[in-house]
């Protein structure tokens, strides 16, 4: 471990994340064409369009904290800055051990008042979200003058010492400016950049991708491998959420985090509280917080993807059919979860939830000081994947030696492009282990964690 002057240190053993996630409502100054609550933010009636009470806010964090064993968050809207009470969340986050985040756009932090309050209250960091540079931001986001207030934001973070790191989406219009970005981040002193693909998690189902503003993988690949080349010469961490591990030069596949790797970052989500939180009721004003689930396991193995008591083969006709139902079932949410309601009923009747064979069940990985076991984490991302978000994998993915452990090419990506860019990646052996690449990536993490259990919890070997 290397321990930095601000209390953080580095270290290339991987945990699982204790990062939870809150959303308080989709209300924003700003409106990103890919944003994945767009619809939200625009519909003032829509039921999590308004932002939520304290007392409801701190009702969630507290069963963050205690239930599920988080120990920092991640604080969102829509946008957590123009939220009254976001400075007294702040305090109660910190009070009962929650270290918090807010994901921002940091426009309102062009106010150093406002910077000094969150510094006063406690916040831990933030998660900047640098969509593009000049007036490519200001037509990302839709609103004249927006860059101007995000740099001047970024100044005064600086100026009051309220570290942060950047978010960036692999958008079309930003695609020239990734290496800029990049630069940004190394003169700026941001502690690590995410670059995120372009994908439809959320409103964005309603059809807004096209091939105007989505790039294909191959291009991306040209521009995002020399800006990882700049952040990794400046030594600052960087991250590649939800692309296919082919798509990247080799020397930066230990920066790519599938669904399989998002567990082992600590700046990302535990999938357990996750499952919890994205439910509408955490999401929306009105009512209290629902009921907490029986467990992750009851989660995932209630998933189509785990319809037998081996996993079908990604890809495979049962996958490719489960996904165009899905797809012809879209426009009608009610009979989707009809449907859905009657497989679950019908294939785990009596209460005979069990788990299933996963992928890929050699690798040595053991359960965490909460006692939470990788092998369902690892299983419920491949749900994610597969039944949530309809990742598909080309016909040459057969021959990859990594494809266990890479979620492929999103479904609607497949749509738009194909997936033809994909070329096998070749090792000499069939990997299964979601740490292989990962494992060599130096993170940072926060001086609190330095007490977990690293140096035997997360131990693997390549299957």
């Amino acid at each position: 471990m290397h321990a930095d002057p601000d209390g953080t240190f580095r270290t290339r053993e991987k945990l699982l994340t204790r990062r939870g996630v809150l959303w308080l409502g989709q209300t924003c100054n700003l409106r990103c064409h890919f944003c994945y609550f767009l619809d939200r933010i625009e519909q003032k009636d829509h039921p999590e369009h308004p932002f939520m009470e304290l007392e409801k806010a701190k009702a969630i964090c507290h069963a963050l904290r205690f239930k599920y064993g988080n120990t920092s968050v991640d604080i969102q809207g829509g946008e957590p800055t123009i939220w009254r009470h976001i400075d007294e969340l702040v305090v109660y986050c910190r009070d009962i051990g929650l270290h918090p985040t807010l994901i921002t756009n940091a426009l309102a932090l062009a106010s150093v008042e406002k910077c000094r309050g969150l510094k006063a209250a406690g916040i831990r960091d933030l998660l900047i979200s640098v969509q593009g540079l000049g007036d490519v931001y200001d037509e990302i986001v839709g609103v004249r003058g927006a860059y101007a207030k995000q740099m001047q934001g970024i100044t005064n973070c600086i100026a009051v010492g309220i570290p942060f790191r950047f978010n960036c989406v692999l958008s079309l219009k930003a695609l020239p400016q990734y290496v800029d970005i990049a630069r940004l981040a190394v003169s700026t002193g941001a502690r690590a950049v995410n670059f995120l693909a372009f994908n439809p998690f959320e409103d964005q189902k309603t059809g807004k991708r096209s091939t105007v503003n989505v790039p294909r993988y191959g291009d991306v690949a040209h521009e995002l491998d020399k800006a990882l080349d700049v952040l990794a010469e400046a030594g600052v961490e960087a991250n590649v959420r939800y692309f296919p591990l082919c798509m990247v030069d080799e020397r930066h596949r230990k920066s790519v985090y599938d669904f399989q790797q998002l567990p082992y970052d600590p700046h990302e989500w535990d999938y357990d509280s996750w499952a919890w939180t994205t439910e509408q009721p955490q999401r929306m004003k009105w009512g209290p917080p629902s009921a907490h689930h029986a467990s992750l396991a009851a989660v995932t193995y209630g998933s189509w993807v785990f319809a037998s008591r081996v996993v079908g083969t990604p890809g495979s006709l049962r996958q490719r059919l489960r996904v165009r139902v899905g797809e012809t079932l879209r426009a009608y949410p009610a009979a989707r979860a009809t449907l859905k309601n009657v497989y679950h009923l019908l294939a785990y009747a009596g209460g005979s939830r069990r788990r299933t064979r996963p992928l890929a069940d050699d690798v040595a990985l053991v359960p965490d000081e909460l006692g939470r076991d990788p092998h369902v984490y690892r299983d419920n991302a491949i749900a994610r994947a597969q039944d949530h978000c309809h990742y598909q994998y080309a016909a040459r993915c057969d021959e990859c030696d990594v494809k266990a452990i890479c979620d492929g090419f999103h479904g609607d990506y497949v749509e738009l492009f194909g997936s033809d860019e994909a070329h096998p990646i070749r090792v000499g052996r069939k990997i299964s282990d979601p740490l292989h690449y990962i494992r060599e990536q130096v993170k940072i993490y926060e001086a609190g964690e330095v007490a977990r259990p690293f140096g035997g919890a997360a131990g693997a070997a390549d299957g």
